[in-house]
């Protein structure tokens, strides 16, 4: 049961990430507030957890010669999709996917640091 409540706190905190993140970031829409945030932080989540591990192996040369920011590149790739994916959600722009996925990022290794040190849960 602890895991369902961590998945709920999850898409919650994810949902709350990206309306954040719509608001600093121009080019970056989330239409429909909270209840589409979540969903986007969900599908989001999904592609990640599928795609993520696959894409860093795939590139893992650039990866490595970039010292691991070419994760970004592919963190921004991973939006781009779920902004196909998702029809009231959109990113206007290479800038803004970069923009908004370093964001995100930034967020969530907070979020996680946070959660396994005990504040949350």
């Amino acid at each position: 049961m602890d895991w369902l409540l961590h998945l709920i706190v999850s898409a919650l905190l994810g949902g709350a990430a990206f309306l954040l993140v719509a608001a600093i970031v121009p080019g970056f829409r989330v239409r429909g507030g909270l209840p589409t945030a979540i969903c986007i932080a969900v599908v989001y989540g999904v592609l990640k957890a599928f795609l993520q591990g696959l894409l860093v192996i795939l590139t893992f040369p650039l990866v490595l010669l970039t010292l691991g920011l070419f994760i970004i590149v592919i963190n921004a790739f991973l939006l781009w999709l779920t902004d196909k994916a998702v029809s009231r959600f959109e990113v206007d722009g290479f800038g803004a996917l970069i923009l908004g996925s370093l964001l995100l990022s930034l967020i969530d290794l907070v979020l996680q640091l946070a959660i396994r040190g005990g504040a949350i849960f």
